[in-house]
């Protein structure tokens, strides 16, 4: 889905699975530098919407969540994973519930896959799914932003800011008068320095919440009765993850950013050495240069110096070993 904002001055498309909003408006530090400061807002328009309403939906979703939701207070946003019957992640959601409609987005295209999947589960419960992705548009106000909501927007509100449900025929409208765009790249550096993990990204097919540290955020440890919850209380209580996110600062010397997927090394073993992990996240921050996130092995020492390709990185923790 193509957003309107891309006829915006300077914008230039991005590519892969953020394809239909804007990498960037010409200025990627400057547009940084602006959601540091909590002005302006990024098009999160490509991400899928999807509610679940009726009276039972917060019961339902807390028997197929790994987060407690029985009882979510209208209007507090919270974040939750859908694992497989192994444990591994398959959805990633973001959700707020406004009294009557559980509101929540997911990874671009995601949408069709997790509603077929909560369709199967609705089995006498009263709830209704929707895709509302043709509808409403994902907008995202930095951290401190004091930018005005349209009154009857459902906002999901946490601490890098605030995602708005906007009917996506007021888009150009509200971005006309709500201050200077946000590419994607601008926003994804943020993530990136936060160490907040992301589908598709961060994960691959046997990723584990406790890998990318979700389970501090998404994962919630007394709740039982949702699918890979046996994974997740054997890892938890009895094991340790096979795999840790960890932060990378890279080189500054070096143009080129290695990419997703990209072979970490032991500096130590060289480039041809044995490979310790891959890269999944990197990007050129406004302060802290280039930066990437990355998985690696657990028994990889916490102060070892890293290779990412050929590009020499210093770690910081994430996920302790």
């Amino acid at each position: 889905m193509k957003s309107p904002l891309l006829s915006l001055p300077g914008a230039v498309p991005a590519e892969g699975v953020d394809e239909g909003v804007a990498a960037h408006y010409g200025d990627l530090f400057r547009e940084q530098r602006a959601l540091a400061d909590g002005t302006g807002f990024v098009d999160l328009s490509h991400r899928g919407v999807v509610t679940v309403s009726g009276e039972d939906r917060l019961g339902w979703l807390h028997l197929l969540l790994t987060q407690h939701v029985s009882e979510l207070p209208a209007g507090r946003a919270t974040e939750a994973l859908i694992l497989s019957a192994n444990g591994h992640i398959e959805h990633a959601l973001y959700l707020v519930d406004d009294g009557a409609t559980v509101w929540m987005h997911t990874e671009p295209g995601g949408q069709d896959a997790l509603i077929a999947y909560l369709e199967s589960m609705k089995f006498f419960y009263r709830v209704d799914v929707a895709d509302r992705t043709d509808e409403f548009a994902v907008v995202h106000l930095p951290a401190g932003s004091i930018a005005e909501v349209p009154e009857g927007v459902v906002v999901r509100e946490t601490a890098y800011g605030r995602d708005l449900f906007l009917p996506r025929a007021d888009l150009e409208a509200y971005a006309a008068g709500s201050g200077p765009a946000a590419g994607i790249l601008a926003y994804e550096a943020l993530r990136v320095e936060n160490h907040r993990p992301r589908l598709g990204f961060e994960t691959d097919h046997r990723t584990i919440p406790h890998e990318l540290g979700w389970i501090g955020t998404a994962v919630h440890l007394q709740k039982g009765c949702y699918r890979g919850q046996e994974t997740v209380a054997r890892v938890q209580n009895l094991g340790r993850p096979p795999r840790r996110l960890v932060f990378l600062h890279l080189d500054g010397s070096e143009v080129h950013l290695p990419g997703h997927g990209a072979e970490v090394r032991l500096a130590a073993d060289g480039p041809e050495g044995r490979k310790v992990g891959f890269v999944t996240t990197s990007v050129r921050h406004h302060e802290l240069g280039p930066i990437a996130l990355a998985l690696v092995k657990r028994n990889v020492p916490a102060d070892a110096p890293l290779l990412a390709e050929t590009t020499a990185a210093a770690q910081e923790v994430v996920v302790e070993p």
